[in-house]
């Protein structure tokens, strides 16, 4: 089990940019499988495969997560679990909803350039 906490004293003395450590820590617990730039499967920004859901709800339960300081792992842990279950049905249907919006504005005018506030 990596020690968090540890490697992060480490990190700030060996004054390592935390992209390089962050891409550290999951090369050594996700050899070859995590999912991200620069990572061994890549996945570009504004990939058609993530969803508006996948940007409403990183958003959601990161702010909600990083609402207060994360004190250890087990703290982080309860964090997400508690975040998650704030999650309602009507929270998840809205993004969609949005995007169903937009999909029938692009057909509307055939795919033109539009502003959305």
């Amino acid at each position: 089990m990596l020690d968090i906490p540890y490697l992060l004293s480490i990190h700030s003395v060996l004054n390592v940019p935390p992209q390089d450590f962050v891409t550290d820590v999951l090369n050594e617990r996700f050899p070859d499988a995590w999912i991200g730039r620069g990572g061994p499967i890549p996945w570009p920004p504004r990939s058609p495969d993530i969803s508006p859901l996948d940007f409403f709800l990183c958003g959601y339960i990161k702010n909600t997560v990083c609402a207060e300081k994360i004190r250890n792992i087990q703290h982080l842990q309860e964090r997400i679990t508690s975040a998650i279950e704030t999650v309602t049905r009507d929270m998840i249907q809205k993004p969609w909803q949005e995007i169903e919006f937009r999909l029938d504005v692009s057909r509307a005018t055939n795919g033109a350039h539009i502003e959305m506030y």
